[in-house]
């Protein structure tokens, strides 16, 4: 059983997160519960699973439901959790669309995604439709499903989620939103007007590197109610340990995307100083084109940019010179890390760089990836 929450707006982000799922404090017991490994549980031999929440691993696990009420305390809505984000994308995905419906996806969002659409979906009768985050966007007439993902990854790209909720609705459509980049504490979707929330709770929910999970949330029961049934019968369930994990990092989740989002504030006014460095973004520019909805949209800003350094040998030495940057995918981590996503199949150029800021010392990291920059032949000042 978790603690009632105060209503929205009455307690902080920071303490938001510390406080999130925990049980009653009870004397003698820990704040967080540790994980509870078990496959069966003790049945009642007269009721059987009617008796207790607890029947078997695959639907039940305390550990994991500690988590999902946390997650939804933050998004705004119920939570069901999956093994990784892709898990949650694409249960999402199949448990909704049926042979006939037509699903929206964002042109430059998640290349993994797209490709399970174009290969998975249209293969059982799923027609696929894509649209560039910002736009434009064809009719929403006949459309079941509008997957919106702001920001974009890896290009940064944001959308106005309640004017697209607007016009998906008025057209019969439901909406789901991609928060991993954001995360909860900078957006909820669903107050805005999505009807589900997914993510990647891998990448900066958890912050950590040392899980994958993904989860999905939504305020309609029907919905949440097809997702869980799709997760009972497909298993794609996180396991005990990682969901413990999970919700003790999420204590900290306010003060690491503090130090994040400054630290890509400091890190895009350097690289935009640099004419070597095109194609800079990050939604908290003023200069940048997503910045004008980004900066009402967005409570906070992602400790994401991306930015382009010409080819493949200049970003490998850019990053074999620095001593704080990582090369390293995913991203939302503690440590600094940066992903040439034209390795893994993106079609993105091959310079393109997506940069995940850490929560070293702002000074540190401006001052290690100017040298880092320098050492790669990128020191070309703008004058």
């Amino acid at each position: 059983m978790s603690r009632p929450v105060p209503p929205t707006g009455h307690w902080h982000d920071g303490t938001r997160c510390v406080h999130a799922g925990l049980p009653a404090p009870e004397p003698g017991q820990p704040f967080l519960p540790g994980p509870v490994f078990a496959a069966p549980y003790h049945l009642d031999p007269w009721q059987g699973p009617g008796a207790t929440p607890n029947g078997y691993g695959r639907p039940d696990n305390p550990t994991r439901r500690l988590l999902e009420a946390a997650i939804g305390e933050l998004e705004g809505g119920d939570c069901r959790v999956f093994a990784s984000g892709q898990a949650a994308i694409t249960g999402l995905l199949l448990a909704v669309l049926r042979p006939g419906d037509t699903v929206l996806l964002p042109a430059d969002g998640y290349f993994p995604v797209r490709a399970f659409a174009t290969a998975t979906l249209a293969g059982i009768g799923v027609k696929v439709v894509f649209a560039p985050t910002a736009g434009p966007y064809p009719s929403f007439d006949g459309v079941r499903l509008v997957l919106l993902e702001t920001p974009a990854n890896p290009g940064l790209d944001v959308v106005d989620i309640a004017v697209l909720a607007d016009a998906a609705h008025a057209a019969g459509a439901l909406v789901a939103v991609d928060n991993t980049t954001a995360t909860p504490l900078g957006q909820r979707p669903l107050d805005l007007g999505a009807d589900l929330v997914v993510a990647s709770g891998t990448k900066a929910l958890t912050g950590h590197s040392d899980l994958l999970l993904g989860y999905v949330a939504s305020r309609s029961a029907e919905l949440l109610e097809t997702v869980t049934g799709w997760r009972t019968t497909t298993g794609a369930v996180p396991g005990a340990f990682d969901a413990w994990l999970a919700h003790r990092s999420l204590a900290t989740l306010d003060l690491r995307l503090a130090r994040q989002s400054a630290n890509a504030a400091a890190l895009a006014e350097l690289l935009a100083g640099r004419a070597g460095v095109t194609g800079l973004r990050w939604p908290g520019r003023p200069e940048d084109p997503a910045y004008p909805v980004a900066s009402r949209q967005l409570r906070r800003m992602p400790g994401v940019l991306s930015f382009d350094l010409g080819d493949a040998d200049r970003v490998a030495r850019f990053v074999a010179a620095s001593r704080l940057v990582t090369a390293a995918t995913s991203f939302g981590g503690l440590h600094t890390s940066a992903d040439r996503r034209a390795q893994w199949g993106d079609d993105t150029a091959p310079g393109f760089v997506r940069l995940s800021c850490g929560v070293e010392d702002s000074a540190d990291l401006v001052a290690d990836v100017a040298a880092a920059l320098d050492a790669a032949g990128v020191s070309d000042p703008l004058s």
